[in-house]
Protein backbone atom coordinates (compact mmCIF):
# COMPACT_ATOMS: atom_id res chain seq x y z
CA UNK A 1 0.00 0.00 0.00
CA UNK A 2 1.42 3.31 -0.91
CA UNK A 3 2.03 6.04 1.63
CA UNK A 4 -0.04 9.71 1.09
CA UNK A 5 3.63 10.50 -0.04
CA UNK A 6 4.04 8.72 -2.49
CA UNK A 7 0.39 9.38 -3.79
CA UNK A 8 1.35 13.16 -3.87
CA UNK A 9 4.46 12.79 -5.82
CA UNK A 10 2.95 10.27 -8.68
CA UNK A 11 0.55 13.59 -9.49
CA UNK A 12 3.70 15.57 -9.42
CA UNK A 13 5.89 13.96 -11.66
CA UNK A 14 3.03 13.21 -14.04
CA UNK A 15 2.70 16.91 -14.46
CA UNK A 16 6.21 17.35 -14.81
CA UNK A 17 6.14 14.48 -17.90
CA UNK A 18 3.01 16.29 -19.10
CA UNK A 19 4.66 19.81 -19.38
CA UNK A 20 7.62 18.65 -20.94
CA UNK A 21 5.94 16.64 -23.21
CA UNK A 22 4.06 19.86 -24.20
CA UNK A 23 7.30 22.41 -23.94
CA UNK A 24 9.14 20.23 -26.63
CA UNK A 25 6.37 19.79 -28.76
CA UNK A 26 6.34 23.53 -29.13
CA UNK A 27 9.48 23.69 -29.70
CA UNK A 28 9.62 21.27 -32.54
CA UNK A 29 6.60 23.12 -34.13
CA UNK A 30 8.66 26.37 -33.85
CA UNK A 31 11.28 24.97 -35.94
CA UNK A 32 9.09 23.23 -38.12
CA UNK A 33 7.66 26.60 -38.85
CA UNK A 34 10.69 28.42 -39.34
CA UNK A 35 12.10 25.44 -41.56
CA UNK A 36 8.54 25.88 -43.84
CA UNK A 37 8.85 29.68 -43.94
CA UNK A 38 12.15 30.32 -44.69
CA UNK A 39 12.51 29.90 -48.08
CA UNK A 40 9.26 31.64 -48.93
CA UNK A 41 10.63 34.31 -46.52
CA UNK A 42 13.80 34.23 -48.44
CA UNK A 43 12.00 34.37 -52.19
CA UNK A 44 9.87 36.77 -50.82
CA UNK A 45 13.13 39.63 -49.90
CA UNK A 46 14.88 38.45 -52.93
CA UNK A 47 11.92 39.25 -55.34
CA UNK A 48 11.34 43.08 -53.12
CA UNK A 49 14.99 43.59 -53.72
CA UNK A 50 14.51 42.62 -57.48
CA UNK A 51 11.81 45.22 -57.28
CA UNK A 52 13.81 48.04 -55.79
CA UNK A 53 16.73 47.39 -58.19
CA UNK A 54 14.31 47.47 -61.28
CA UNK A 55 13.01 51.04 -59.79
CA UNK A 56 16.74 52.67 -59.09
CA UNK A 57 18.33 51.69 -62.00
CA UNK A 58 15.76 52.41 -64.74
CA UNK A 59 15.46 50.52 -67.67
CA UNK A 60 17.62 47.64 -66.24
CA UNK A 61 16.12 44.18 -67.49
CA UNK A 62 18.73 41.64 -66.13
CA UNK A 63 20.00 41.79 -63.18
CA UNK A 64 23.76 40.78 -61.45
CA UNK A 65 24.74 40.01 -57.59
CA UNK A 66 28.24 40.28 -56.30
CA UNK A 67 30.18 40.87 -53.73
CA UNK A 68 33.00 43.97 -53.18
CA UNK A 69 35.77 42.97 -51.08
CA UNK A 70 39.30 43.95 -50.88
CA UNK A 71 39.02 45.78 -54.11
CA UNK A 72 38.06 42.54 -56.25
CA UNK A 73 34.51 41.74 -57.63
CA UNK A 74 33.83 38.54 -56.49
CA UNK A 75 30.21 35.62 -57.45
CA UNK A 76 27.41 36.66 -54.86
CA UNK A 77 28.00 33.73 -51.74
CA UNK A 78 25.10 34.79 -48.93
CA UNK A 79 27.12 35.02 -45.43
CA UNK A 80 30.44 35.53 -47.33
CA UNK A 81 31.94 38.95 -46.03
CA UNK A 82 31.80 42.07 -48.62
CA UNK A 83 29.54 45.19 -49.89
CA UNK A 84 26.52 43.87 -51.78
CA UNK A 85 26.56 45.08 -54.87
CA UNK A 86 23.72 44.71 -57.79
CA UNK A 87 24.58 45.60 -61.45
CA UNK A 88 21.88 46.05 -63.93
CA UNK A 89 21.65 45.61 -67.66
CA UNK A 90 19.34 46.07 -70.47
CA UNK A 91 18.28 43.93 -72.88
CA UNK A 92 21.68 43.98 -75.02
CA UNK A 93 24.06 43.45 -71.74
CA UNK A 94 24.44 46.71 -71.49
CA UNK A 95 25.44 47.59 -68.10
CA UNK A 96 23.39 50.89 -67.26
CA UNK A 97 23.81 51.43 -63.10
CA UNK A 98 24.98 49.25 -59.99
CA UNK A 99 22.31 49.17 -57.06
CA UNK A 100 23.92 49.33 -53.40
CA UNK A 101 22.06 49.37 -50.22
CA UNK A 102 22.76 51.89 -47.11
CA UNK A 103 21.46 53.17 -44.30
CA UNK A 104 21.51 55.98 -41.69
CA UNK A 105 19.33 57.25 -38.20
CA UNK A 106 16.06 58.73 -38.90
CA UNK A 107 13.65 60.25 -36.73
CA UNK A 108 12.45 57.29 -35.35
CA UNK A 109 15.09 54.81 -35.80
CA UNK A 110 17.10 53.38 -38.83
CA UNK A 111 16.26 54.01 -42.38
CA UNK A 112 17.62 51.87 -44.76
CA UNK A 113 17.54 52.00 -48.36
CA UNK A 114 18.55 51.02 -51.95
CA UNK A 115 20.10 53.68 -54.69
CA UNK A 116 21.06 53.35 -58.26
CA UNK A 117 24.46 54.48 -59.39
CA UNK A 118 25.27 55.30 -63.24
CA UNK A 119 29.04 55.10 -64.35
CA UNK A 120 27.99 57.17 -67.53
CA UNK A 121 26.96 60.55 -65.62
CA UNK A 122 28.41 59.67 -62.03
CA UNK A 123 25.28 59.93 -60.69
CA UNK A 124 22.70 58.48 -58.26
CA UNK A 125 19.74 58.04 -60.43
CA UNK A 126 17.25 56.88 -57.56
CA UNK A 127 16.44 55.60 -54.45
CA UNK A 128 14.36 53.24 -53.09
CA UNK A 129 13.24 52.78 -48.99
CA UNK A 130 13.84 49.47 -47.69
CA UNK A 131 12.65 49.84 -44.05
CA UNK A 132 11.95 52.49 -41.92
CA UNK A 133 9.67 53.51 -38.93
CA UNK A 134 9.24 57.03 -39.72
CA UNK A 135 6.59 58.88 -38.57
CA UNK A 136 3.40 58.49 -40.76
CA UNK A 137 2.47 61.88 -42.86
CA UNK A 138 5.49 63.40 -42.29
CA UNK A 139 8.97 61.03 -41.95
CA UNK A 140 7.53 58.73 -44.48
CA UNK A 141 7.55 61.72 -47.30
CA UNK A 142 10.47 60.58 -48.10
CA UNK A 143 9.07 57.68 -49.72
CA UNK A 144 6.47 59.28 -51.83
CA UNK A 145 7.14 63.28 -52.68
CA UNK A 146 7.54 63.41 -55.85
CA UNK A 147 9.23 66.87 -54.86
CA UNK A 148 11.38 65.23 -53.26
CA UNK A 149 12.74 62.17 -55.45
CA UNK A 150 13.66 64.28 -58.27
CA UNK A 151 16.51 65.39 -55.93
CA UNK A 152 17.80 61.62 -57.68
CA UNK A 153 16.83 61.85 -60.91
CA UNK A 154 20.54 63.01 -61.34
CA UNK A 155 22.44 63.93 -57.25
CA UNK A 156 26.28 64.66 -58.98
CA UNK A 157 28.42 61.49 -57.25
CA UNK A 158 31.80 62.57 -59.48
CA UNK A 159 35.21 61.86 -57.58
CA UNK A 160 38.14 63.87 -57.03
CA UNK A 161 41.09 64.23 -58.84
CA UNK A 162 42.96 61.23 -56.84
CA UNK A 163 39.31 59.44 -57.67
CA UNK A 164 39.49 58.56 -53.32
CA UNK A 165 36.79 60.46 -52.14
CA UNK A 166 33.11 62.06 -53.88
CA UNK A 167 34.11 65.74 -55.46
CA UNK A 168 31.75 67.20 -53.80
CA UNK A 169 29.81 65.32 -50.51
CA UNK A 170 26.06 65.01 -51.04
CA UNK A 171 24.59 66.95 -48.21
CA UNK A 172 20.99 68.00 -47.56
CA UNK A 173 19.94 71.59 -47.33
CA UNK A 174 16.85 73.65 -46.28
CA UNK A 175 13.71 73.06 -48.51
CA UNK A 176 13.62 75.64 -50.98
CA UNK A 177 17.69 76.60 -51.07
CA UNK A 178 19.22 73.86 -53.37
CA UNK A 179 21.47 75.70 -55.85
CA UNK A 180 24.18 72.57 -56.41
CA UNK A 181 23.55 69.29 -58.06
CA UNK A 182 24.78 67.20 -54.91
CA UNK A 183 22.28 69.03 -52.40
CA UNK A 184 18.96 66.70 -51.29
CA UNK A 185 16.47 69.41 -51.26
CA UNK A 186 14.95 68.79 -47.99
CA UNK A 187 10.80 67.95 -47.41
CA UNK A 188 9.73 70.58 -44.99
CA UNK A 189 8.51 69.61 -41.50
CA UNK A 190 10.45 66.25 -42.19
CA UNK A 191 14.23 68.00 -42.33
CA UNK A 192 15.74 64.97 -40.39
CA UNK A 193 14.17 61.98 -42.12
CA UNK A 194 15.36 64.21 -45.29
CA UNK A 195 19.21 64.38 -43.54
CA UNK A 196 19.28 60.98 -42.91
CA UNK A 197 18.89 60.04 -46.78
CA UNK A 198 21.58 62.81 -47.64
CA UNK A 199 23.73 61.15 -45.14
CA UNK A 200 23.57 57.44 -46.18
CA UNK A 201 23.81 58.11 -49.42
CA UNK A 202 27.25 60.20 -49.00
CA UNK A 203 28.59 57.90 -46.59
CA UNK A 204 28.20 54.64 -48.78
CA UNK A 205 28.90 56.57 -51.77
CA UNK A 206 32.47 57.84 -50.17
CA UNK A 207 33.43 54.46 -49.76
CA UNK A 208 31.72 52.33 -52.24
CA UNK A 209 32.53 54.50 -55.48
CA UNK A 210 36.46 54.75 -55.31
CA UNK A 211 36.49 51.01 -54.83
CA UNK A 212 34.14 50.19 -57.57
CA UNK A 213 34.97 52.67 -60.53
CA UNK A 214 38.17 51.01 -61.66
CA UNK A 215 35.86 47.73 -61.55
CA UNK A 216 33.50 49.22 -64.41
CA UNK A 217 34.53 47.83 -66.96
CA UNK A 218 34.51 44.23 -65.21
CA UNK A 219 31.19 44.77 -64.55
CA UNK A 220 30.50 45.87 -68.08
CA UNK A 221 32.20 42.33 -69.24
CA UNK A 222 29.44 40.54 -67.43
CA UNK A 223 26.52 41.64 -68.82
CA UNK A 224 28.21 40.42 -73.10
Amino acid sequence: MSSPAMQKRAPATAMMLVLTGIAMLSGFLVVLTDQLTAPLIAENQRLAIEAAVSKVIPGSVSHRQFLLSEGKLLPFKKGEAGQTIHAGYDAHGRLLGIAAETGAQGYAGMIYLLYGYEPSCECIRGIKVLKMAETPGLGDKIMSDPEFQTNFDALDARLDSRQTALLHPIVTVKHGSKQQSWEVDAISGATISSKAVGKALNLSAQKLLPQLKPLIPELEAMGK
